[in-house]
């Protein structure tokens, strides 16, 4: 006899409903927007969430280049990366990669929030950042959202 009423569901591929979701981070601070479309991203707002399961939505996020830092951030904050070859570090200052690639930035901050393992990599490619206004996406019929919203 099954003694238990109920039953701990857990999501998986085939049984996860995902949308599109529409971000405008005009005006956003760079840290507080990467948090919150990491987890859109993960699924962590849905009451179907799964850990190990991609149950999160594709999010779109338009207007990268009108972020916010704040203090002096946008003169002292460096990205390090590394060529692989002897003396290959490089640096780049947030300004510069603001003028010449602004979708790195959110790209950067979500990607350092998501999980780093397959899981990880497979949520990152449910991102779409935009420096502008305009994206290709508009077939998928995204749902606008107001980030204040979620917490």
């Amino acid at each position: 006899m099954d003694t238990l009423s109920y039953k701990t569901i857990s999501a998986n591929k085939a049984t996860v409903q995902k949308e599109w979701v529409l971000v405008d981070a005009e005006g956003a601070t760079l840290g507080r927007l990467a948090s919150k479309v990491a987890k859109i991203l993960r699924g962590k707002y849905k009451p179907s969430y799964t850990p190990h399961v991609d149950c999160g939505d594709n999010v779109i996020v338009i207007n990268a280049e009108k972020v916010h830092l704040s203090g002096n951030k946008w003169n002292s904050k460096e990205y390090i990366r590394h060529t692989g070859y002897p003396g290959g570090q490089r640096t780049a200052k947030v300004i510069d990669v603001r003028e010449k690639h602004p979708e790195r930035l959110v790209e950067r901050a979500v990607k350092g929030m998501l999980p780093k393992n397959k899981l990880g990599a497979e949520l990152f490619r449910n991102l779409k950042v935009y420096a502008g206004t305009e994206h290709p996406h508009q077939g998928q019929n995204p749902r606008s959202i107001n980030l204040e919203d979620y917490k």
